[in-house]
């Protein structure tokens, strides 16, 4: 889905983050901020525009989410169009479920477990660690997103992404309400 990093881009990275000291969860938004739930930002058709970059390495890929949710009691389908700029597509689908007041599990298809979601009234966090393919092979990340809706309906979601627990890129996609 998002790319191919040899041995070589891996290690000169790990050790230029290492010295640099890089974010390992996205922070929380700054501005002010209307409310969210995970139903009311993943129900219904959203497209999200937005970038994902590994700088170290020279990797922006720019990209184009289409998610189509909907709910039903304790659960939440929400299913992913991703159409990168050099023309890779992948389409994946959570399943959520409610698991207490502010707290979610998740699953999709590349999801290694289970995703961890906190609602948290002015943001929603989400974290989980992914076997992600593209262009024919396999990199296993770890994802920290943290979604907010800004004070003109637009739903931003900022991830940090790491590889073996280092922080190697991120993630920015904005959604026009």
């Amino acid at each position: 889905m998002i790319l191919t990093l040899t041995r070589r881009h891996f290690l000169a990275g790990s050790a230029a983050l290492a010295t640099a000291g890089c974010a390992t969860a996205p922070m929380s938004p700054t501005t002010s901020v209307r409310p969210i739930t995970l139903v009311d930002a993943f129900s219904g058709r959203r497209v999200g525009k937005g970038r994902f970059q590994i700088p170290i390495v020279g990797v922006v890929r720019g990209l184009t989410a289409v998610l189509h949710g909907h709910s039903s009691g304790n659960t939440l389908t929400v299913a992913e169009d991703f159409l990168f700029d050099d023309g890779e597509k992948n389409r994946l689908t959570w399943h959520f479920t409610k698991t207490g007041p502010k707290t979610w599990s998740g699953r999709r298809e590349d999801v290694i477990g289970e995703a961890k979601v906190e609602d948290l009234g002015s943001e929603i966090r989400l974290a989980y660690e992914a076997d992600v393919v593209s262009k024919g092979s396999t990199t296993r990340l770890q994802f920290s997103d943290v979604l907010y809706r800004q004070q003109d309906g637009v739903i931003i979601n900022n991830a940090v992404v790491k590889k073996a627990g280092i922080a190697i890129g991120s993630i920015h996609l904005e959604f026009q309400p």
